[in-house]
């Protein structure tokens, strides 16, 4: 690559980074206001967020060159400038036109990273016409009969007020809110730390709509500011809290009663920056209002003293990086481990002294490696909370469109998982989430005419379970007809009768591709449409997914899953001729037994495992080796399980235990059931590492 070539894949690398984070901020805080339209009550903090995220990324594409997205930004940008100046009102046209920007946004940001252009120029086109339709006419110029002027403010303070403060002046007003007036007063040295005190101060009691630098008697020594405050509480809450002459507040007028005609007239209240010990509470005027400050705290040179350093103690780092680290970290393992092979060898042919010295060295490197390789670990490791915010996204989006109303719950966000992981079951995950609202929860009217709450839960908990993660996804909606799942079955003629197959039988065969149940086909699609997919991507990282259901009271959906696919302990098994990894989270127990001990039930072959039948799978059988000697009489069963099912793998002998590194063996061997990817073992052999959960799933199907 070119040393301008790699400028820009690394200038387009900064932009994702930046990009996806803006986004994934977006989405979230939509989300939010999505909440906050269905109650009416709309944050000014929130949409001032909103609006600055929009423009940030409009700003950062169109640095780098993306004209696209710079100018979807900066449409969306106008559409939320007139909504949070209140020239738009919410309503549920408005949001699914913000909702869809977003989405496109979305699009055209991940279309970066593969190099194309996944929306076309019309999509764009489309996207802002629907912006433009929603945006209204330009604001008529002020009139002089504004109800700004009947609060009394100076024609300088009116000058200096944004169309967003004069917005928020008349929208406090128009919810009967009182406006004042705070005048403050502090020294040069330290007034930025006291005007924030003050300001977060009165954060808490209302909003703080407009800071104005006002005229100082003193203005040598001390700087004075015009704070304007909109609240809704009552004198007796705040009055007599501190007193002093530094601050005033005056009262310029509510929605109850008209306001004076200058501030000189209006009664005020002085407030102390330091509180009075025992003193009694001040008597105020009901036209004045006391303003609790927070007391000023000496401030020393080096807090005032400006730095260059950073606030944020945070660096964004390629997981590829981490990749290469990790398999750095693996490389070294073999090597402790050869070179305490070498130890041992050293110590048997009578090098005693030298054994002993290189033996402790490769203990020492050992405990080395293992904190190096925790500490790799946990840098990759992110809380599923990051998952969650995706699907509160989608559940809003989907619920809306399809008339619904759903409430989502969320519980063990901070269970943290590999971060490929997470990537890898997002849309697992979002295939699970959006079937579940589209045939899972049931409309308003149907859920009050089953004595429902019209409103449908779906719950997303996380829990660690030993050395795997479970994900659950829980509704609370109609259940699977499994009947239905049935019939559909042998009509497709998956099975002969219906009535001699199972309930758990019947959950497994939606799984299958292209099963499914809708008679309806939607957009969102139905239960059992894209569940094979949704088997087969967890199934790539190792997990397995289960499904509970009750006709009539919900589904659950539960997924189990690895902590991480990085550097595990693996036991290292040998079967006619071969040698082969198996997750040692995945272990349960090894077993020496004979062919006696050996039964067969429906031409399955199944030991007694103390008070259960545990079925067995022979590895030559399941990958199709031949053997070059007989087998041996005795052999191992290793028993092995995810989630609640269980394994017995015979196998020819027990190598030992190893910490290994898997490697991907490329899409080519995706299709190949049972292996998750290869290992090397640090004497020039490379092994295949086993996937227990797609083995367990696959000897399930087929009985094998």
């Amino acid at each position: 690559m070119s040393e301008q070539g790699a400028s820009s894949h690394k200038a387009i690398k900064e932009f994702l980074a930046e990009a996806e984070e803006i986004v994934d901020q977006l989405g979230s805080e939509l989300a939010d206001l999505a909440d906050m339209a269905d109650s009416g009550d709309l944050s000014p903090d929130l949409l001032n967020s909103i609006f600055r995220a929009a423009h940030s990324l409009k700003g950062l594409a169109g640095m780098f060159g993306f004209a696209d997205i710079s100018e979807l930004s900066h449409n969306m940008e106008n559409l939320l400038d007139s909504l949070r100046l209140g020239k738009l009102s919410l309503d549920q046209n408005l949001m699914g036109v913000i909702f869809g920007s977003h989405e496109l946004l979305t699009t055209l940001v991940r279309s970066v990273e593969v190099g194309g252009s996944a929306a076309q120029t019309d999509e764009i086109a489309v996207c802002v016409a629907r912006i433009n339709a929603c945006l209204a006419p330009p604001p008529e110029k002020r009139s002089s009969e504004s109800p700004l002027q009947r609060l009394g403010l100076p024609d300088r303070v009116l000058g200096a007020l944004t169309e967003y403060e004069e917005h928020r002046l008349l929208e406090n007003l128009t919810k009967g809110k009182s406006i004042f007036n705070v005048h403050t007063s502090f020294e040069l040295t330290s007034f930025d730390h006291e005007l924030a005190a003050v300001s977060d101060t009165l954060k808490k009691c209302g909003e703080v709509i407009s800071t104005l630098p006002s005229m100082s008697d003193n203005m040598n020594t001390h700087i004075d500011f015009d704070i304007l405050f909109g609240s809704s509480r009552l004198l007796d809450e705040l009055a007599g809290l501190f007193v002093s002459d530094t601050i005033t507040v005056t009262l310029l007028g509510n929605a109850a009663a008209p306001a004076v005609s200058s501030p000189e007239q209006t009664p005020s209240a002085s407030i102390d920056s330091t509180p009075q010990t025992g003193a009694a509470p001040q008597h105020v005027s009901s036209a004045s209002e006391v303003i609790p400050a927070t007391p000023t705290l000496p401030v020393n040179a080096e807090e005032t003293a400006q730095t260059a350093k950073s606030m944020s103690r945070t660096v964004r780092v390629d997981i590829g990086k981490l990749d290469e680290l990790m398999n750095i970290v693996g490389e070294l393992v073999l090597a402790q481990s050869t070179i305490s092979g070498v130890a041992i060898r050293m110590r048997n042919e009578g090098f005693s002294r030298m054994a002993i010295d290189l033996g402790k060295a490769a203990k020492g490197l050992e405990r080395k490696l293992t904190d190096l390789q925790k500490g790799v670990m946990e840098i990759r490791m992110i809380p599923v909370g990051q998952l969650y915010e995706k699907m509160s996204r989608i559940v809003r989006k989907i619920s809306r469109e399809q008339g619904k109303k759903v409430e989502l719950k969320f519980f063990g966000a901070d269970t943290e998982l590999d971060k490929l992981i997470v990537e890898d079951i997002s849309d697992p995950m979002m295939h699970i989430i959006r079937n579940a609202i589209d045939h899972g929860i049931e409309s308003p009217v149907k859920r009050l005419s089953l004595g429902k709450d019209e409103k449908g839960t779906i719950r997303i908990s996380s829990y660690q379970k030993g050395n795997h993660v479970v994900i659950e996804v829980e509704d609370d909606g109609n259940g699977i007809d499994l009947e239905k799942v049935k019939t559909k079955a042998r009509q497709k003629g998956l099975i002969t009768d219906a009535a001699s197959i199972s309930d758990r039988d019947a959950i497994d065969l939606i799984f299958l591709p292209g099963f499914s149940t809708t008679d309806k086909v939607s957009e969102v699609s139905g239960r059992g449409v894209g569940m094979d997919v949704v088997k087969n991507n967890i199934a790539a990282v190792s997990g397995m997914v289960d499904i509970e259901t009750r006709k009539g009271e919900g589904s659950r959906f539960i997924i189990t899953l690895p902590i991480t696919l990085a550097i595990i302990k693996a036991l290292i098994i040998s079967c006619a001729g071969r040698t082969y990894a198996l997750p040692i989270t995945s272990v349960m127990e090894s077993l020496l037994l004979t062919d006696a001990d050996i039964k067969t039930v429906e031409r399955k072959e199944v030991i007694q495992l103390r008070e259960n039948t545990l079925p067995l799978l022979r590895l030559e059988s399941f990958f199709g080796t031949v053997r070059s000697e007989d087998r041996p009489h005795e052999f191992y069963v290793v028993v092995v399980g995810v989630a609640e099912k269980r394994l017995g793998v015979v196998v020819d002998d027990l190598l030992g235990q190893q910490d290994i590194v898997i490697k991907s063996l490329g899409e080519s061997f995706k299709r190949f059931r049972g292996i998750s990817g290869a290992a090397d073992l640090g004497d020039q052999r490379t092994i295949l590492v086993l996937d227990v959960g797609g083995m367990i799933n696959e000897t399930m199907r087929t009985g094998n």
